[in-house]
């Protein structure tokens, strides 16, 4: 059987460092001729073109039935956006929420076209940071009559609002992406406000460390997780650095953060690194491993992991 290798090595990175409970959306029945209204009102949506995160316009002919997504985030907004029983494949790397574990996994860092197309899909949801490395093997999804959206790579909160309007027009339910929009923007101003406590001399410097050394890397600025931490009036030792960067470990030193944080497991690792043993944040002990889904995810958990980081750097302040 044919396998397509998807991620980038940054996906890689990020994706095996490492999808809000999906609701479920009830379509009501009555046969009162008022409440026949609504059933035409949704498929009057249909046909609908959306331009995807490649800028290419896709065609969604009718409502999708069957849905496939190869990457975490996409499944996790589908569930949020109520989607759930409609999502018949998704990644190897997929567990959350706990109703994925039910679903046919179609690969993890290569996609099988063949499972897919055996799957009757009438969308794929691929994503943009994988895209060109698979180009081949969504062509042959496309061949077979399955539509394929590219939903759009995430840097931002704003780029995660994006995602799950895109993926919403794209499946009827842009009134529910509306919702989890608009739920997500209230909850991340929410600790924003509380963070305004924090007075700027109060602010801690902090490293955050996606994987450990030999390939140190970290995240910089144009990240969304850099910008987790402007939310919660943190500073990023590594933010004058563009995207992921690998980085040395003199150079991580050389930083001399408050607060370490690490997205693998790796708190203990760090605390007993002879050379690190003279930084305050492991002179302190302020060394803290996060849930990496949370913060790697660009979905609608994301607010979560604000909050997550929000309580290991600010324990006092965000109790």
């Amino acid at each position: 059987m044919k396998r397509w290798k998807w991620p980038t090595a940054l996906a890689v990175l990020i994706l095996l460092a490492v999808m809000l409970v999906g609701c479920s959306s009830g379509t009501e029945s009555n046969a009162q001729p008022a409440k026949k209204e609504e059933p035409k009102t949704e498929q009057a949506a249909f046909p609908v073109t959306v331009k995807d995160g490649l800028g290419e316009e896709v065609t969604i002919k009718a409502e999708p039935q069957k849905i496939v997504s190869l990457i975490p985030s996409n499944t996790e907004i589908a569930y949020a956006l109520g989607l759930g029983e409609k999502v018949v494949g998704v990644s190897d790397f997929d567990n959350y929420p706990e109703d994925v574990k039910t679903k046919t996994k179609i690969g993890g860092m290569e996609f099988n076209v063949e499972k897919i197309i055996s799957l009757k899909p009438d969308l794929v949801l691929a994503h943009a940071s994988s895209a060109h490395n698979a180009k081949d093997g969504l062509q042959q999804l496309k061949d077979a009559g399955i539509t394929v959206l590219v939903v759009n790579n995430a840097a931002s909160f704003d780029d995660v609002y994006a995602a799950i309007d895109l993926i919403g027009k794209a499946t009827g339910t842009v009134d529910k992406a509306e919702e989890v929009i608009n739920d997500m923007k209230t909850k991340l101003a929410q600790v924003k406000e509380k963070a305004k406590q924090i007075p700027a001399d109060k602010q801690a410097n902090v490293w955050i460390e996606v994987s450990p050394p030999p390939q140190l890397y970290t995240t910089g600025k144009g990240t969304f997780m850099d910008e987790m931490l402007q939310v919660i009036s943190a500073k990023n030792v590594a933010g004058s650095l563009e995207g992921w960067p690998m980085v040395t470990e003199e150079q991580a030193v050389a930083y001399k953060p408050d607060v370490i944080i690490t997205t693998y497991g790796g708190a203990e690792q760090v605390l007993n690194r002879a050379a690190w043993k003279d930084v305050p944040a492991v002179k302190n002990k302020r060394v803290y491993d996060v849930n990496t889904d949370l913060v790697s995810r660009p979905g609608p958990r994301l607010v979560e992991g604000v909050e997550e980081l929000a309580k290991a750097i600010y324990p006092d302040v965000f109790k």
